[in-house]
């Protein structure tokens, strides 16, 4: 624990590790990114009393999501069968203190994963009257590890990222996505980081590695667990590129829609959360269901998928969709950007940040 800052790249709050050498983090054409809290691990920092008892926790002891473990692994498998031995490209982002790498690590390591790189929140600086309110603000931290992240990996890189309805994930990724396309001016994007409480030090870092990193937006697909049950209709308003999900399985469906998962993964997943997080075949039958109503999985992949997970008794065989799939209009090679009669655009050219409507 006490060598961490010798291990470590450290700018303002923002700690990184690196487990991979450098000039290996520019050679992988994807990466993954996934918040840790809440989306991978079910942890909270609501309170010093949980930020205390998360501290005090072993490795073992660290609670998945339900069925975040499998899922990593299956893409982690399904990046290595279509392109061998090669490190699979995740990093992750978390609230909790650099302290704490070593058991996180070793938690991650248990599930059978070993990121490139992870970045830390040094909050124990945060533990005095002046900046207490800085341990539950994350805009600025995670919007600074993602450029970070940005300036250290490949120009023309593609990036699926995860997060949850609990940290302004949403607004985090999307805000981040517009500072690499440069969709706001200098001055309204120092407006939208002052109104989402970004302090002045850290805007100006955040403006500095805007400079360092290519023009052009590298994110692909971002995922949102409703860990607060928030309304998924609210996120209609970051695009269609945004997948709110209410479980690990729905976000394994569209990961097979959209080529990066097979149907065996997929099913791997489904049993983990009912053997392992007591789910019924009921709930995921609801959560699929939910999909083909919000317009999420299309004709084809609801046919391919139906029978599989029937014969696979994780289905009911009589069970249909309440609303019958619509068509995929839109595909470029493996991946869907559309379906029939949807109309809300991939990615809008403005967000409105400050308001809470659609």
């Amino acid at each position: 624990m006490k060598d961490w800052k010798a291990r470590s790249q450290i700018l303002g709050d923002v700690v990184f590790f690196r487990y991979i050498q450098q000039d290996t983090e520019k050679t992988f054409e994807e990466v993954f990114v996934w918040d840790l809290d809440k989306t991978y691990l079910d942890t909270s920092w609501g309170s010093m009393k949980e930020l205390w008892q998360t501290a005090l926790e072993k490795a073992g002891q660290k609670r998945n999501v339900p069925g975040t473990g499998s899922l990593v692994r299956a893409l982690k498998n399904s990046w290595e069968e279509e392109r061998g031995a090669r490190p699979f490209p995740i990093y992750f982002i978390t609230a909790s203190p650099p302290q704490m790498e070593g058991k996180i690590r070793e938690k991650l390591e248990l599930d059978e994963i070993l990121p490139l790189g992870a970045f830390f929140k040094d909050n124990l600086k945060n533990l005095r009257p002046r900046r207490l309110w800085r341990l539950t603000q994350q805009v600025g931290y995670k919007l600074q590890a993602l450029l970070q992240l940005r300036a250290r990996i490949k120009d023309d890189v593609r990036q699926v990222l995860w997060g949850d309805d609990s940290e302004s994930d949403a607004v985090i990724y999307s805000l981040y996505s517009d500072v690499c396309a440069r969709r706001w001016s200098e001055k309204e994007l120092m407006s939208i980081l002052r109104d989402l409480h970004v302090v002045g030090e850290q805007t100006d870092t955040i403006l500095e590695l805007q400079d360092q990193i290519p023009p052009g937006d590298p994110v692909e697909k971002i995922y949102i667990n409703l860990a607060t049950d928030t309304d998924p209709d609210y996120y209609l308003k970051f695009g269609r590129r945004m997948v709110p999900t209410y479980n690990t399985f729905q976000a394994a469906m569209d990961l097979l829609q959209d080529g990066r998962l097979n149907h065996e993964q997929v099913i791997r997943v489904a049993q983990d959360m009912v053997t392992n997080y007591g789910f019924t075949n009921e709930e995921l039958e609801s959560s699929f269901d939910n999909l083909v109503r919000r317009q999420l999985l299309g004709e084809s992949t609801v046919n391919d998928a139906l029978p599989l997970l029937k014969n696979q008794g994780l289905f009911a065989p009589d069970f249909q969709p309440s609303i019958d799939p619509k068509p995929i209009v839109s595909q470029v090679g493996k991946r869907v950007y559309a379906l029939e009669g949807v109309h809300e655009p991939w990615v809008p050219d403005h967000i409105d940040y400050l308001n809470e409507f659609r």
